[in-house]
């Protein structure tokens, strides 16, 4: 499949049946209570300074919902941690750039809450993401043993830093 036409965007209330319903049909992806999906796209990206939470969607010029991207801010200011906490993309637009472009977007929004760096972990046998991610820019700095199940699988954590006072003006 070309995904040459697509767009990311932050996702709203009406987006989420279509969101659980894709991540219910991608193993990979985290199958989170819908609660869950709700709770981040009611606090739209706002809080009382301790946590914010983003959903971003990859959706086709003609609407369908391509991938969506889950990120996290703890703290604010450069002592803010940001993480890309899930990725998910259907399997027929994988290498079409939906990825990079959910990953961007999420860090672009830590970014813009002045994240100092990004975290994220992945399934150490992941090459594809791993890849995409070193690419972004990411660097391993740890490993978290049996992390994953169903297969259990160790995680490495990358993390991206910043340098300081280049967050601002996306």
């Amino acid at each position: 499949m070309s995904v040459a036409g697509f767009r990311v965007r932050v996702a709203g209330a009406a987006d989420l049946a279509v969101v659980v319903e894709m991540e219910r049909s991608i193993a990979e992806a985290p199958h989170w209570v819908e609660t869950e999906y709700k709770a981040i796209v009611n606090a739209n990206g706002d809080d009382d300074g301790a946590v914010r939470r983003c959903l971003m969607i990859a959706e086709a010029t003609e609407g369908r919902l391509l991938g969506f991207a889950v990120g996290n801010m703890v703290g604010v200011g450069w002592e803010g941690l940001g993480e890309v906490e899930s990725v998910a993309v259907v399997s027929a637009a994988r290498r079409g750039g939906v990825g990079r472009a959910l990953c961007k977007a999420v860090i672009d929004w830590c970014r813009w809450f002045g994240a100092a760096a990004v975290e994220l972990e992945v399934r150490a046998g992941n090459v594809g993401a791993i890849a995409l991610y070193s690419e972004l820019g990411f660097v391993s700095v740890g490993r978290r043993r049996e992390y994953y199940r169903g297969p259990v699988e160790d995680a490495l954590v990358m993390k991206l830093e910043f340098r300081e006072r280049d967050n601002k003006g996306l």
